[in-house]
């Protein structure tokens, strides 16, 4: 079978490596335009488009896929990408994390006669968890299971039919980095099961979504990444988790803002001091205990400006303790 793919970020060139690994042909690579990033702030490629040049594929990179758009060169660059796909022979599209909206025009090419429409991998059990960011959504709530669903598209937000689920377990000390990687591999693999099913003719059951526990996991911003320590240690510990790797949670403390990248809840009895929140309550072997609105935490894994992140104790000795309790506090 041919394939039109359309992804951006390392979580779809996963399901595109394992696509082309299983032998079928991926005749178009849609993805977004080259963005700027790291300290130097050049153009950097996509994974997606990254993958697709290593192996030939033709990419289109167009800014928005909406031919009325009232710019007119997103118009003329929705109008090309168009035109290509609706020229291009090919059985199936598959979505994943593309990052546009795609509009009813381009479903219907996909969904020509002959065709299997288009299908999306998204990590969630839908329709919990709908939108931009489903898995760290799934951390900061405390969900215990999250897994991959394999839509057939509509133009809805995430709302097509289901053709196939697969559950996985969320552990106690997941962060989104652990758990993005492992749905990464599930996707990829349940995408390939999807068209292996389409390339024998075995007929895909669809189920309609749920009316009912619809959730929508709305996208991280760089403000909520400031710790409250007010909260509860458990609300703590599950948006530092969450937060990991983008934005990364951040607390001050003698006037260098700190990054939290790991944490957990203390074991019972391993915590007996008490203190106002942000407090520094004592060490652990690698971490360090911090009292919260209810409860303690202990944090694993810190960085200061400039620094590398590194288990929390350690981090915590290049501190100068000129008062005789150490505190975390929101930015000033």
């Amino acid at each position: 079978m041919k394939i039109v793919f359309a992804g951006t970020p390392e979580f779809a060139a996963c399901a595109m490596r394992a696509i082309d690994d299983a032998g079928y042909e991926i005749v178009l690579a849609l993805t977004q335009p080259d963005r700027r990033a790291g300290r130097g702030m050049h153009l950097q490629a996509s994974p997606v488009k990254e993958f697709a040049l290593e192996k030939n594929i033709p990419v289109l990179q167009p800014e928005t896929l909406k031919r009325n758009s009232t710019d007119p060169e997103k118009q003329a660059q929705a109008q090309e990408a168009y035109e290509r796909l609706s020229a291009i022979d090919f059985d199936a599209m598959v979505v994943v994390a593309y990052g546009l909206i795609l509009p009813q025009d381009v479903l219907d090419i996909s969904q020509q006669p002959g065709r299997n429409g288009s299908f999306n991998i998204h990590a969630s059990l839908l329709p919990r968890w709908r939108g931009a960011a489903p898995i760290q959504r799934a951390i900061e709530s405390g969900d215990t299971k999250t897994g991959i669903c394999i839509m057939q598209m509509d133009v809805g937000l995430d709302t097509g039919d289901t053709v196939l689920v697969s559950e996985l377990e969320i552990a106690p000390e997941e962060t989104s980095s652990s758990l993005h990687h492992r749905l990464a591999e599930l996707g990829a693999q349940s995408i390939v099961e999807t068209l292996n099913c389409l390339q024998v003719g075995k007929a895909l059951v669809r189920t309609q979504q749920a009316t009912n526990g619809v959730t929508y996991a709305e996208k991280i911003l760089k403000s909520e990444a400031e710790i409250d320590w007010n909260l509860s240690a458990q609300e703590i510990d599950r948006r530092i988790r969450a937060f990991n790797p983008f934005p990364g949670a951040t607390s001050n403390a003698q006037e260098l803002e700190i990054k939290f990248w790991n944490s957990r809840i203390p074991k019972a009895g391993a915590v007996s001091a008490t203190g106002h929140p942000g407090e520094l309550l004592g060490l652990s072997e690698n971490g360090a205990y911090i009292q919260c609105g209810q409860g303690a935490i202990e944090i694993l894994e810190m960085q200061k400006p400039g620094g590398k992140k590194m288990p929390a104790s350690i981090c915590l000795q290049a501190f100068t303790f000129r008062e005789q309790v150490l505190r975390f506090h929101k930015k000033e």
